[in-house]
């Protein structure tokens, strides 16, 4: 069968799969026997390979940190790495987030375009090649990942177990194609407080974001109540007036003074397109005239240090390159009580610089606060040269079936490309297409569904058919 009327003949089929796998909620959760990310993650890797099954290819779970979905012959494999978990929903939506309700032409949900709806389109292009009676000569294998949105244990199984491929595509960032990716450096900055030495304003707790590459929508500071009320509702009445922050008063469950800050979520990788409620919790702290204990002076370090700032310039990072841009900074999780704080942030960095040198300057830059800093997950850059065989058939397979001129781009966000020494990010946002990944109301056009399935299955006859 011709791919494209394959794929014209089961369009139905395709939307149908993308709504069945985001109605499964499959955020991290706490592990189970035989299931290392949780039950939501593992039912939703066992609907994707059970669909793959149904569909005729070869499959494998790899002892539920991962699976895969194969066929075509030959020495060599391309690899499609897709993942499956995803990263929590956050609030506000139009449309329930595990629902995949289409409206105009689009399907809601979460995951729907990071990264479930791409990962069923090129696994219906598979299909579709598969059945196309080519000749293959190459292996065509998708990697169904269940750990990217946290520290992609999956990979690192899966690898050990496993081959490398020889070469890869990752439908998981934008079109025309990804041929550098910045670094990705997530540290806590972390300080211990000491015992008895209390808040001037009488902080209890501060709490707030979901995961270090979110920008986080909500935060709350809880205040004690033998604290200063009409002071803090004060306060709270002066900033409302003089900022555009979201900000709200209730009460804790022992009736102290709760701030709660809303903000807007955006991808990490991003953060200057979100609202970040933590920074306006600190900012709301910081002016209040905060005193000298050592919650107080951690509190302040993190709000000029960081603030609303995401280029890192307060901690001496903010750096750039000709060939992957500025470094983003995120400040994406705080947790903060009167023993301890503990703030996450989120760094993509420039190609062109190391681990070391960034390091250096940021305990540098926390060294006079007593901050102690702790690398909790790192990525490093990735470049493929512009001139490879690989980078070039997929421009011309864009250009082919878009009409669009191709070109690479650099990003900062990660995709699994870098799990492999020859991979590229391939689709699957289109240009002038809203980016929603990570953030409320996120979808996947219609549309562009079924183009990226047709840009996918040309890809694979292109790299891996006679």
């Amino acid at each position: 069968m011709d791919i494209g009327k394959y794929i014209d003949s089961h369009r139905e089929d395709i939307i149908r799969s993308v709504q069945e796998i985001i109605r499964i909620r499959s955020v991290e959760s706490d592990p189970e026997p035989g299931k290392p990310f949780g039950e939501g993650v593992n039912a939703c890797l066992e609907y994707a390979l059970d669909l793959a099954e149904k569909l005729g290819f070869n499959v494998k779970n790899i002892d539920g940190y991962a699976g895969y979905a194969e066929f075509g012959e030959g020495d060599e494999t391309l690899a499609i790495l897709v993942h499956l978990d995803v990263v929590p929903e956050g609030s506000n939506w139009t449309y329930p987030p595990y629902e995949a309700k289409i409206v105009d032409g689009k399907i809601y949900g979460r995951g729907a375009i990071d990264n479930k709806g791409p990962a069923i389109g090129a696994l219906y292009a598979m299909k579709a090649v598969m059945d196309s009676g080519l000749k293959m000569k190459k292996k065509v294998r998708m990697i169904f990942g269940t750990d990217e949105e946290s520290g992609w244990e999956d990979m690192k199984v899966y690898f050990e177990k496993e081959p490398m491929p020889d070469l890869g595509m990752v439908p998981d960032a934008d079109y025309p194609v990804i041929n550098v990716e910045k670094g990705i450096l997530t540290l806590a900055l972390k300080k211990q407080f000491k015992p008895g030495d209390c808040s001037a304003v009488k902080i209890k707790c501060i709490t707030g974001g979901h995961r270090p590459n979110m920008v986080p929508d909500e935060c709350r500071c809880c205040f004690l109540p033998t604290g200063d009320q009409d002071k803090i509702l004060n306060h709270l009445h002066v900033m409302r007036q003089f900022s555009d922050y979201d900000l709200t008063a209730g009460f804790c469950e022992d009736k102290g003074i709760e701030i709660l800050a809303r903000g807007v979520s955006a991808h990490g990788s991003t953060p200057e397109k979100g609202k970040n409620a933590i920074s306006h919790i600190l900012a709301f702290l910081s002016t209040m005239g905060l005193g000298n204990s050592e919650m107080e002076q951690y509190v302040l370090f993190l709000n000029n240090a960081i603030g609303c700032d995401t280029t890192g310039k307060g901690l001496n990072i903010d750096l750039e390159d000709e060939v992957s841009g500025k470094l983003t900074l995120n400040l994406g999780t705080i947790n903060l009580d009167e023993e301890q704080g503990e703030a996450v942030i989120n760094i993509r960095y420039p190609v062109t610089y190391s681990l070391d040198e960034l390091m250096e300057r940021i305990r540098a830059a926390v060294k006079d606060a007593g901050i102690e800093v702790e690398i909790q997950g790192h990525n490093e850059p990735l470049h493929v040269p512009e001139d490879s065989e690989l980078v070039r058939t997929l421009m011309k397979v864009y250009t082919e079936q878009t009409g669009q001129p191709a070109k690479a781009l650099a990003i900062g966000g990660g995709t699994y490309a870098r799990a492999m020494k020859n991979a590229v990010a391939f689709g699957a946002l289109f240009p002038g297409r809203q980016e929603l990944a990570h953030q409320k109301d996120e979808y996947i056009d219609i549309e562009d569904l079924l183009l990226h399935t047709r840009i996918y299955a040309q890809a694979i006859r292109y790299l891996c058919c006679e």
